[in-house]
């Protein structure tokens, strides 16, 4: 893993968000922030090889060079790069490169939360696994996340402002392809360069 903006500090609780940012979203952000409550920073995570699905639209160099402009301007949140975008290869990542001494949770939505948790991983009891190697901090989108019983400890919800709601970078992409307005769902640092980047005024 290569630390680009504000490296935590290995010794305390980081949040980590590994996202495909195609592009940025003021959701990405609002989860980042949200997740402040329970740890000292949230590191925006871009993988170079994303799992499940292959880069297309923006570069992988163009969504980081986004990504740059809007975490430099947030001291609490940070910016790296990883090999893999699985969770537990991206936990591993973190603890080679700052040590094991972090408790580090991980971000994401209810939906991405259900996937992980009821993921075929070959055998049983891997996901409880993982949950030994880090937690999950949950924002609610369309219902809440109920965790297995077992991993109710590895597991907190996060709530996040109702302007998120619905937001994604899919919305932003398909507002940007039919000429609609897009810019109130973007940070405010991104909006040129998604406009550069992205296509259409």
């Amino acid at each position: 893993m290569q630390f680009l903006l504000h490296p935590p500090d290995s010794s305390r609780a980081v949040g980590i968000l590994p996202a495909s940012f195609n592009p940025v979203t003021i959701a990405h952000l609002e989860l980042a922030h949200a997740a402040l409550t329970h740890v000292d920073r949230s590191i925006l995570v871009l993988p170079r090889v994303l799992p499940h699905k292959e880069y297309s639209g923006a570069s992988f160099e163009q969504r980081l060079f986004i990504l740059q402009e809007v975490v430099r301007h947030e001291p609490r949140l940070g910016l790296a790069v990883s090999d893999s975008g699985l969770f537990v290869d991206v936990a591993r990542e973190f603890r080679e490169a700052r040590g094991s001494a972090a408790k580090l949770w991980f971000l994401c939505g209810r939906d991405a939360a259900e996937r992980i948790a009821g993921w075929d991983y070959g055998r049983a009891g891997v996901f409880e696994e993982m949950m030994q190697e880090f937690g999950l901090l949950v924002a609610g989108r369309n219902g809440e996340y109920v965790p297995p019983a077992h991993c109710a400890a590895s597991v907190r919800e996060i709530s996040l402002n109702s302007k998120c709601s619905g937001v994604s970078a899919t919305l932003v992409r398909e507002c940007i392809a039919r000429g609609e307005a897009w810019e109130h769902l973007v940070p405010e640092k991104a909006r040129d360069l998604v406009r550069s980047f992205y296509g259409r005024e």
